[in-house]
């Protein structure tokens, strides 16, 4: 991997992006307006503060796996990929290039509606609120990554869109978000350990309850960071010039 590549290849992402004002806008605000949503429809800051920092973590993975995914989509079936090819580029430097500039915004993205909810939302946590910010930039990140993946096995942009009841909606309906994980059935228990959100809501509700930087939290964090970079080593395994 060259790392002149990488930066150039987010550089020019980050270009890109820097015209498309709509997507930015939806990129940095989406979570915050539904952190503000959600503060007003539970009208209790109590609950909001119990539910909240789950869903700092789930909102944002959503997002940037809709976004991701559909964005290189795009770059592929328009030819750009295949333009980028010819030149000595490697696949890991492409899709580390995509994953530092999505990141870059991941990290933005996150710290606004982490920053609206504790100053303004009334959002109390007893952990750290760098511990919280890094957790749901880890978040994001993940979701950046399996969009990244998973934009190698759709040939149109609706059926990236498709692949979102598969490979997300399972893990927030099992992540612990509506039912604690350890009061499901046996399968759905299982099911719910080897999804890595799961671990990713594990930590952010560990944060808000405790100030102890623990084993189980730091070994969660692991799991989320290992599962992202192995959505993005896989990604560039299966990476294809062009959509047949």
């Amino acid at each position: 991997m060259n790392p002149a590549l990488v930066l150039a290849t987010a550089r020019r992402i980050l270009t890109q992006l820097r015209h498309d004002h709509r997507t930015v806008a939806m990129l940095l605000l989406v979570p915050s307006l539904l952190m503000v949503l959600l503060r007003f429809v539970f009208n209790n800051e109590l609950l909001f503060s119990h539910i909240a920092p789950a869903l700092l973590g789930v909102f944002p993975f959503l997002i940037m796996f809709l976004i991701t995914s559909i964005t290189t989509l795009r770059e592929r079936t328009t030819g750009t990929l295949e333009r980028l090819m010819t030149m000595p580029i490697g696949r890991l430097d492409l899709l580390f290039g995509y994953a530092l500039a999505f990141g870059l915004i991941a990290v933005a993205q996150v710290a606004i509606a982490t920053g609206i909810s504790l100053a303004w939302l009334g959002l109390e946590i007893n952990g750290s609120m760098w511990t919280l910010l890094l957790i749901a930039v880890l978040d994001a990140l993940l979701g950046m990554a399996l969009g990244l993946f998973v934009s190698a096995f759709a040939r149109t942009e609706f059926q990236a869109v498709q692949f979102m009841p598969v490979f997300v909606l399972p893990q927030i309906l099992l992540c612990g978000l509506f039912m604690p994980r350890g009061q499901m059935g046996w399968l759905l228990n299982w099911l719910s350990n080897v999804m890595p959100l799961s671990y990713a809501v594990e930590a952010l509700t560990r944060v808000t309850t405790s100030s102890t930087v623990d084993a189980t939290l730091l070994r969660n964090l692991l799991v989320v960071a290992c599962c992202a970079l192995a959505a993005l080593v896989l990604g560039a395994a299966t990476l294809r010039r062009r959509t047949p």
